[in-house]
């Protein structure tokens, strides 16, 4: 218990406990008003107030202490996981001129990373997309109008075959280096875009970018997932093209630069021209925990 009396010399401050039946008093008050505070551990604070006269033995009413109210502090949020879902989202709506995919470019510079099965998904979501299996039909028409891959011959069940080629690069290129690779090497197969800097910085950064890429720690490493992806994908499109047209491994390192080089230009357009030429693109990035 504790009596405070405002005005009053505070060496007339006392604390007191009370005894086993509850009762407290308090000696050499003096006259004037007085404030009663009393604390007990998992109790709420009670106060009582009033005037002591001249004289008087104040006699305080009775007073219950109530159990003190728990406060828990629970802080809201949302997982990493749910939160690179939802830029997912964003990234799957991305179209060159509101058609041609643009899945693997990020608009929001601190991108969560993705996890394995965000990998694969964004990599589904590339190879069984229209406007990808219309762009290798168009592929395979042009193969077999200028008789490319003798070996597979003519008419319909060539170009099937050329097709089927065609379809088959895409899904090993698209899976080995932007789905398995990444997993297996924890990288982020993703273009972040840059935007701002110079135009010299921003060509560096977009030609760099075909050989260094975001580890899913956020760090910047070197691109194992495309430099080996691009190997893997010419080793093994041997096992499907007609015997004449396969390579050895000069030509598998051969085009393997040459996908690389590939890529750098494919960053400099994205750089550069792309995003102007993307709707829905995120204008501001997303908070994240």
């Amino acid at each position: 218990m504790e009596l405070t009396q405002p005005g009053a010399d505070q060496s007339l401050k006392q604390e007191v406990l009370s005894g086993a039946d509850g009762q407290f008093s308090f000696a050499h008050a003096v006259p004037g008003s007085f404030q009663l505070t009393i604390t007990s551990a998992g109790f709420a604070t009670q106060t009582a107030s009033g005037t002591l006269h001249s004289g008087e033995i104040y006699v305080a009413p009775p007073m219950a202490l109530a159990v003190a109210t728990t406060v828990a502090e629970i802080d809201v949020g949302v997982s990493q996981t749910e939160v690179a879902e939802e830029q997912i989202k964003v990234e799957e709506k991305q179209r060159v001129l509101g058609v041609l995919p643009n899945f693997y470019v990020s608009y929001i510079p601190d991108a969560v990373s993705l996890t394995a099965k965000q990998k694969f998904k964004l990599a589904w979501k590339t190879v069984v997309d229209p406007v990808t299996l219309v762009f290798v039909g168009g592929v395979a028409g042009v193969e077999q109008a200028e008789n490319d891959f003798r070996g597979y011959g003519q008419g319909a069940q060539g170009y099937g075959k050329r097709f089927g080629a065609t379809y088959a690069d895409t899904v090993a290129g698209t899976y080995i280096g932007a789905a398995i690779l990444p997993s297996l090497l924890k990288q982020d197969p993703r273009y972040f875009y840059k935007g701002t800097g110079s135009k010299p910085s921003r060509i560096l950064y977009a030609m760099a970018n075909s050989v260094i890429c975001k580890g899913d720690n956020g760090r910047w490493q070197t691109n194992y997932s495309n430099i080996l992806g691009s190997l893997a994908a010419g080793g093994i499109s041997n096992l499907y093209y007609p015997a004449q047209n396969r390579g050895g491994v000069e030509l598998t390192f051969e085009s393997a630069a040459i996908g690389i080089g590939a890529t750098a230009v494919a960053n400099l357009f994205q750089e550069f021209f792309i995003r102007k030429l993307t709707p829905k693109v995120p204008d501001k990035p997303f908070a994240h925990p």
